[in-house]
């Protein structure tokens, strides 16, 4: 099994934008369609198909907020294919990618705090926690470089 990260095209962005979470996971991750809009009409979002093999099987959105700052806004793999570490591999893949803009001191992801997972998921890869958003909605986290 092998796990790669890949830009989203007019030959994937179908496959993408069929991919789901889990009923109980909905109320956390927005959609990658509505997600994909929001990047085309935005400057600084990147935005990468989680593969398997030659199948794109999950969803990331980061947001350049500054020279220093990257936000992770969106992170999910599709239902069928959770509980396997694809997300653990693909977070990897991820952050090697942010990481390699030299100017980058922060990358900073979000998460709802009654999601019984995201807080140990993310501090394994050594994110932490800095307090609840503008809005008090999510709790932020931040790995500073």
């Amino acid at each position: 099994m092998e796990i790669s990260l890949r830009e989203i095209s007019k030959d994937n962005y179908e496959a993408v934008c069929d991919l789901d979470v889990k009923k109980e996971q909905e109320e956390w991750v927005a959609c990658n369609m509505w997600s994909l809009v929001e990047s085309k009409f935005n400057d600084g979002y990147i935005t990468r198909a989680i593969y398997v093999d030659d199948e794109p099987m999950g969803f990331f959105m980061w947001v350049k907020e500054s020279l220093h700052k990257v936000s992770i806004w969106r992170f999910m793999v599709d239902k069928n294919q959770q509980q396997k570490g694809i997300g653990r591999i693909a977070l990897t893949l991820a952050l090697d990618e942010i990481k390699a803009c030299p100017s980058v001191k922060e990358i900073e992801i979000c998460y709802k705090p009654e999601n019984p997972v995201a807080k140990d998921f993310y501090a394994g890869f050594g994110f932490v926690e800095t307090g609840m958003d503008d809005e008090g909605d999510d709790m932020l986290a931040s790995i500073m470089l």
